[in-house]
């Protein structure tokens, strides 16, 4: 049975408990551990989904390995044994899950990257023709892919709370002329390189977010990159535009909970093992496709 980690306790330290990751401070770094816990609607379930921290983890490592001539990234360290103590005397709580980054000031803006016309973006555009207010060619389907990747920004939200899309104007004001164009840029950059690395592995790359923090005089790319939870995957030999598509993530929560009629506020409810089971299952696919490699648990 797998060991599932709702949260880490490493004796004599302090953690700040996002919603899916324990972030401990050390000064000039940060030790980030990607627990197994679940956000579903923005709150979080009672049930850990088995080996998610671990690939999480593990996909963003490929990504960064990946993009490295392309950007550069806040990664020093994802093996306990490299780690400052007391981290490194605790691999059963960290291997496989956890990085050792350097500690950037994180810019206010999620940037969100579009190639296909889903979720929100959907939405908004059956009624006004626009996503984020970009506006777009008339006759799109549901999913279709866009003319161009767009970047629509958003702020920030506290935990709890949701993201609230701004323009790319108000992004300027909040960060500046040079700043804004450079993460603006830069991430469809980076989803362009992406979206061709997972096509020629037969998934799509409908949308993601990024996130980027500044030190030194430069911005690098920060936290979980091009993952499961951050990112719109989709099988492409079945995908079909014109309806929802199947995808690599915790969709079998989602639809579970619509189906209860869950309220999508206030505490999180014990999942169903066959719902656990099918979401661990498509967190793994979705990193053995990506990466080629077949999933090894850490502990």
């Amino acid at each position: 049975m797998a060991k599932v980690i709702l949260r880490t306790e490493i004796p004599n330290t302090t953690a700040k408990h996002g919603k899916v990751r324990d972030i401990y401070d050390l000064g000039d770094k940060m030790l980030l551990v990607a627990s197994d816990r679940l956000s579903a609607f923005d709150v979080i379930m009672k049930t850990g989904i088995p080996y998610k921290g671990q690939v999480l983890t593990q996909i963003s490592r490929f990504w960064f390995e990946f993009l490295a001539g392309t950007v550069e990234n806040h990664l020093i360290a994802d093996e306990p044994k490299r780690f400052p103590k007391p981290f490194c005397d605790h691999p059963d709580q960290l291997a496989g899950r956890s990085m050792l980054v350097k500690k950037t000031r994180v810019l206010p803006i999620e940037c969100i990257v579009r190639g296909y016309l889903a979720g929100s973006g959907w939405k908004e555009y059956q009624k006004q023709g626009t996503v984020c207010g970009i506006k777009l060619p008339v006759g799109l389907k549901q999913c279709d892919k866009l003319p161009e990747p767009i970047f629509t920004p958003s702020t920030k939200a506290e935990q709890g709370q949701h993201d609230e899309n701004i323009s790319f104007e108000e992004t300027v004001k909040i960060l500046g002329k040079d700043k804004a164009e450079y993460i603006k840029n830069k991430s469809i950059e980076v989803f362009k390189k992406a979206s061709a690395c997972a096509e020629s592995k037969g998934i799509i790359l409908a949308d993601t977010k990024f996130e980027w923090g500044e030190i030194d005089g430069r911005i690098i790319l920060i936290d979980e990159v091009l993952t499961p939870d951050s990112s719109r995957f989709w099988p492409a030999d079945k995908y079909q535009p014109g309806r929802d598509q199947e995808s690599f993530d915790k969709q079998f929560v989602r639809n579970y909970l619509e189906d209860i009629k869950f309220n999508k506020s206030g505490p999180g409810v014990e999942l169903p093992e066959d719902i656990v089971q099918k979401t661990s299952a498509k967190y793994i696919d979705a990193y053995e496709r990506l990466t080629g490699k077949k999933f090894v648990p850490a502990v």
